[in-house]
């Protein structure tokens, strides 16, 4: 099986409540300055039904899994704390989350801060009384470098294309879900999961709200270039056959291209007598040719490895182990 298998577990689980009005799950990486000012921002909130909150340390480089460990015993909230045997990525990290919520509703965030914790109720509040399945949220002003922000509308851009969205939603990983909208999200256990493409193959019923993105705190972004290439390519190659398409869009493209191409040759060898005989016409079919054949190999290749990938068991994400903290009764 490719979904998360979990290697040890304590037993605190068995006294926790049922069922929570909100879970709150949050991926750390790199978060050890931040994850602390965190959770104790979101014990102060009193949502309605109570909280819980879910940490996915997804094989932190730095010492996230010992400041963790050290908020346990103290937290006023039930905390959930999951470590992943190495790092997945965030969106891999998220789906771990999710299959450990209680809530009845869950919001996913970043640990950076960004996110001011006090939108937090506000964000269930308007999901709960609306009964919507998921509410996104948007940014007036992303307090993002100009690269990330790009990459973001890009992303979206894209999504926009390849993912049954609402027209011009934004796509933000600060949302709220519906507990019938994340167990159909987590039946996905493939290792290349996209959160937001799984959304959409669930349900339409989905609204935003604007909310304030503060400036980062400690440290840079956690996304670089490569981390969102590799997102780009779950979008486009987990939940579309857009890019096979284009590929035959592109090799139609070639074909007329090479076929001009091989017009212009034969006028240029009837009319003009100084072109060394045939430079023009292989230049021609080598180029257009090996181009895009180039092109709808690389796009093959994506999709034959990601489907070898996932046949052998490649697993979404793997549990180290998961431990309980807070008062039991607090919820």
């Amino acid at each position: 099986m490719n979904d998360t298998v979990t290697i040890i577990e304590d037993q605190a689980s068995a006294r926790l409540p049922a069922t929570v009005g909100l879970s709150i799950v949050v991926p750390v990486y790199r978060g050890a300055a931040t994850v602390g000012r965190l959770v104790e921002a979101l014990s102060d909130l009193h949502p309605a039904g109570g909280l819980e909150i879910v940490l996915v340390n997804d094989g932190s480089p730095d010492n996230s899994a010992e400041v963790i460990k050290a908020l346990l015993p103290t937290v006023r909230v039930p905390v959930t704390y999951i470590e992943h045997a190495r790092n997945y990525g965030e969106h891999n990290a998220v789906m771990t989350g999710l299959r450990h919520v209680r809530g009845d509703y869950i919001i996913t965030m970043d640990d950076d801060l960004q996110n001011p914790p006090e939108e937090v109720v506000r964000l269930y509040d308007h999901a709960r009384q609306g009964g919507w399945d998921v509410v996104y949220t948007r940014y007036a002003e992303k307090r993002h470098d100009a690269w990330r922000n790009l990459g973001s509308r890009f992303a979206n851009a894209v999504a926009d294309r390849l993912l049954d969205k609402p027209k011009g939603l934004y796509l933000s990983s600060f949302r709220c879900m519906s507990a019938f909208v994340v167990r159909a999200v987590t039946r996905y256990s493939g290792p290349y999961p996209y959160v937001d493409g799984l959304v959409m193959q669930v349900t339409q019923h989905i609204d935003s709200i604007p909310v304030l993105h503060l400036p980062r705190m400690e440290g840079r972004s956690n996304y670089t270039l490569q981390r969102l290439v590799r997102l780009w390519l779950n979008l486009a190659t987990s939940f579309s056959l857009a890019p096979l398409r284009f590929a035959i869009y592109a090799g139609l493209a070639m074909s007329i291209a090479g076929a001009i191409g091989a017009v212009a040759t034969i006028a240029e060898a009837l009319f003009m007598h100084n072109t060394p005989s045939g430079w023009a016409s292989t230049m021609t079919v080598l180029l257009l040719v090996s181009g895009a054949q180039s092109m709808i190999l690389g796009v093959l290749g994506e999709y034959v490895g990601r489907t070898f990938l996932s046949a052998n068991g490649k697993p979404q994400g793997t549990v180290r182990m998961v431990r309980h903290g807070g008062p039991v009764d607090s919820a």
